[in-house]
């Protein structure tokens, strides 16, 4: 059994219990984790406090130090850390490896960022000297979902612990046995103990206490629409900082000038990506119907290449769901789109051990349809004939969600609409689903507020204090 980690120590849960960590490829009981709780979570949070005042008077240099030995470690240790990944996790090793060394990269771009931490000057004749400090908002909790737990981890981590605040970390139950490793990585660099804690347990109980407790300063959330409202409501009587970055029905628009050949292979790559679990999937193809033929054949054949099976594979391009709630909504979806849809291909379980779900494409959806209004966590790809531009841009801005967008194209002139007049935080031309660290990520609408990446990352972990000196 894995322990949590709080305030430098590996610990059990207060209340002595486990929870078992199933592959979702065998269904196999792979490891167990503590099942915290709000005792838990209180410890946590105060390991934190009592870690806060030395971590932030460190200089923001030698932070930046402790985040890249940690990045160089992580790399040392990618063949264990992405194979442990694969079994919690699910996804083909090739893309499990990429997320690890996506970490590693997180940690490196912000360590480059550490020189850049500073205030400002300005002198006036009416005030004297205005000094503009930047602080550590202070404990800071990041809750971390089960789709890319690793990479995300790392976007609440790097930024967090580079501006000076402490960290309580909760992974996902499906998930936590990587992100629990990492965590002995940062102890191996040298991170004091108390400045990162991560504790296991269900949101309802370990969740809820740490987003309620009084002396967390901010809250980064990832994951459903519903929760992240939750987790808004929560946080408001005490005025916590707040990142929520809920989910989204990214659409895709392909033009009548498009190379096909590259928006198919690029839509079918979005779409089954991690299968189907991921954010910024695309979940939505709007194609002009003057290409629609050639281009559902051209993204049928490519999507009956995708070899399904276990991640550890070799030419695995897709793994199994998750967990048992997704793989019975994609079985639920494709049921009642069974009546009212036209599959070009899959469109049902592989009859292996296993979740395993083939990868989907229909066509055909009448008005309304589920996958055109809500997020569809899954390998299933609705593909919509329109018949320009105008109607491909009022079909992807007709949900509430607004995390990213796709157009591809050859005309500058459609490109600059698009980006102009899709409605999400994201918009890719040409491309889809990937996202440097340099990059703002976060979304629109009901895709959530705040923004993680990026320089300005460091500003949504630091308060400003204005200081008037004269004398």
């Amino acid at each position: 059994m894995m322990k949590m980690l709080i305030g430098g120590a590996w610990t059990d849960a207060s209340s002595g219990r486990t929870m078992g960590v199933v592959n979702p490829a065998t269904w196999a009981e792979i490891g167990s984790v503590p099942l915290g709780g709000p005792e838990d979570a209180g410890a946590a949070v105060e390991a934190a406090e009592g870690a806060l005042a030395g971590w932030s008077e460190v200089p923001a240099l030698e932070r930046g130090r402790v985040l890249a030995r940690t990045a160089a470690l992580v790399r040392e240790e990618v063949g264990r850390l992405a194979a442990l990944l694969v079994a919690e996790q699910g996804k083909p090793l090739r893309e499990a490896t990429d997320e690890v060394r996506g970490f590693a990269h997180i940690l490196e771009y912000y360590a480059g960022l550490s020189s850049s931490l500073h205030g400002e000057t300005m002198a006036t004749k009416a005030y004297g000297r205005i000094v503009i400090e930047k602080r550590p908002l202070g404990v800071c909790v990041g809750i971390v979902p089960w789709n890319m737990p690793v990479i995300i981890a790392g976007w609440k981590i790097g930024p967090a612990l580079l501006a000076g605040n402490t960290m309580v970390l909760k992974p996902a139950s499906t998930t936590p046995l990587t992100t629990l490793e990492i965590g002995e990585l940062f102890v191996r660099a040298g991170l004091p103990p108390g400045v990162l804690n991560i504790v296991t347990g269900p949101g309802e109980s370990l969740g809820e206490a740490l987003v309620t407790h009084p002396a967390v300063r901010k809250v980064s959330f990832t994951g459903e629409v519903g929760t992240g409202r939750h987790v808004a409501e929560a946080a408001a009587p005490t005025m916590k900082h707040l990142t929520l970055e809920l989910g989204g029905s990214d659409p895709a628009i392909v033009c009548d000038d498009a190379d096909l050949e590259e928006a198919a292979a690029g839509v079918v790559r979005g779409r089954f990506y991690n299968c189907g679990q991921v954010c910024t999937a695309v979940k939505r193809v709007y194609v002009f119907s003057s290409v629609a033929d050639r281009f559902r054949a051209l993204v049928k054949e490519k999507t009956e290449r995708i070899v399904v099976g276990d991640g550890m594979g070799a030419g695995v391009g897709m793994g199994p769901l998750n967990n048992a709630a997704g793989y019975e909504r994609m079985q639920q979806i494709a049921d009642d789109l069974s009546g009212e849809a036209r599959f070009l291909t899959g469109g049902a379980a592989t009859g292996t051990k296993g979740w395993f779900f083939t990868p989907t494409v229909v066509t055909d959806l009448p008005a309304g349809a589920l996958p055109l209004r809500e997020e569809v966590f899954g390998p299933i790809l609705p593909v919509i004939e329109v018949h320009d531009l105008d109607e491909a841009i009022e079909g992807a801005n007709s949900t509430n969600y607004g995390l990213g967008a796709s157009i591809w194209t050859k005309s500058l002139e459609r490109a600059e609409r698009g980006c102009r007049d899709l409605e999400a935080g994201i918009v890719w031309v040409n491309q889809h689903l990937k996202i440097p660290p340099e990059a703002p990520f976060g979304g629109t609408k009901g895709s959530g507020i705040g923004r993680e990446n990026g320089p300005r990352s460091l500003d949504r972990y630091t308060e400003e204090r204005s200081i008037l000196i004269r004398l």
